[in-house]
């Protein structure tokens, strides 16, 4: 399927099943699908950071899930997961949930996003090197895949990136 322009909204809860459906699709395990489960009963499920890319029929094709974090003490926002299906990879849909997720957490008045992820891939939406920033993680990832982006412009916090407990990091 060629790029095209995707309308994005944010989740409904006639989407989770759908949800579910891109994330167990988009991965090799089910892992992610049963993670985005897990954090919607978690406190760090926040309102309207749950986006999803949609079809001619408003079917949810594409997916990204901003979840409270924290970076040392200061909120934070984690950029995880992200799919696709199958069927609608390289179009444009990911990529659209995703420019949606970060302006509705900058809406929202949200400052700092951390992924962790592939490192040619996130840089197109502002994300840098993290340990540039002096953020780092309680385990060992590459360097290079740990990323933050500013929302508003000031600067990150430094310290240890907590995620919420489903993500068991």
């Amino acid at each position: 399927m060629p790029q095209q322009a995707w309308h994005t909204r944010a989740e409904r809860p006639d989407d989770v099943a759908c949800v579910h459906e891109i994330n167990a699709d988009a991965f090799p395990t089910s892992e992610e699908a049963e993670l985005v489960d897990a954090l919607r009963a978690d406190p760090a499920w926040l309102d309207g950071l749950s986006i999803v890319s949609v079809d001619a029929d408003d079917r949810p094709v594409g997916f990204a899930l901003l979840t409270r974090c924290h970076v040392d003490d200061a909120p934070a926002l984690c950029l995880a997961p992200c799919a696709v299906a199958t069927a609608y990879q390289r179009t444009g849909a990911g990529s659209a949930a995703i420019i949606a997720a970060l302006d509705a957490a900058r809406d929202m008045g949200e400052s700092t996003v951390v992924v962790l992820g592939h490192p040619d891939y996130y840089p197109r939406f502002g994300f840098r090197r993290a340990v540039d920033h002096g953020i780092r993680l309680s385990i060992e990832v590459p360097e290079e895949a740990l990323m933050v982006l500013s929302l508003d412009g000031t600067d990150v916090p430094s310290g240890t990136v907590r995620y919420a407990a489903p993500f068991g990091i």
